[in-house]
């Protein structure tokens, strides 16, 4: 499962088929832009945009009664996957400089709640820092090095490995909803024009 989960994600991301909803529209970051930035961090931002349309639309396709569906004992259930993607979007930027809101209980987030509508609200406060995150970072802090697990890396660094961290978890939220009977709302998208 540790090798197929990371192929699979590899695919959802470059299928060439973005996420749109009656409550939420496709998003089209490589032909509309990304906001406030250019190079490297318009491309880490092209990512999170489109990683942010895809988990808001699985949790909104999600059913509420679903929320605590676990596919086994001891592992996340569906709200703790995604209250983990809306910790790790406070956790991981703010080793770029991004600090969480004041007051706001990061550690404890995971096991906050279970209502379906705080958690879409959760996605959507945690993405808004993730993209603030990117487009307020200067680019030249993207050469500034930090301790990193064990070693160095990069400002730069830190943002590649923000974005498949986050792609794993929506390649688990994906599988939990195939398993529920929930499809992933994008697959039946029209093409891309």
């Amino acid at each position: 499962m540790k090798r197929i989960l990371p192929a699979f994600c590899f695919f959802v991301l470059t299928s060439g088929t973005l996420p749109a909803t009656a409550q939420l529209q496709q998003v089209h970051p490589y032909r509309d832009g990304t906001p406030g930035v250019t190079g490297y961090r318009s491309e880490v931002l092209a990512l999170v945009m489109i990683q942010e349309n895809e988990f808001l639309r699985l949790a909104e396709a999600f059913p509420a009664e679903k929320y605590t569906w676990r596919p086994a004992l001891g592992v996340k259930s569906v709200a703790e996957v995604f209250l983990h993607v809306s910790a790790a979007n406070y956790n991981m930027y703010k080793l770029v400089g991004a600090l969480p809101p004041a007051g706001l209980d990061v550690a404890g987030m995971e096991q906050s709640t279970t209502d379906k509508t705080k958690i879409i609200a959760a996605l959507k406060a945690s993405y808004a820092h993730a993209k603030k995150a990117v487009t307020d970072m200067p680019d030249s802090n993207l050469e500034k090095t930090m301790d990193w697990l064990g070693g160095k890396t990069t400002q730069r660094g830190v943002l590649l490995y923000i974005v498949p961290h986050i792609a794993e978890h929506l390649g688990q939220a994906i599988a939990y909803a195939r398993v529920n009977g929930v499809v992933p709302p994008w697959s039946e998208d029209p093409p891309n024009k």
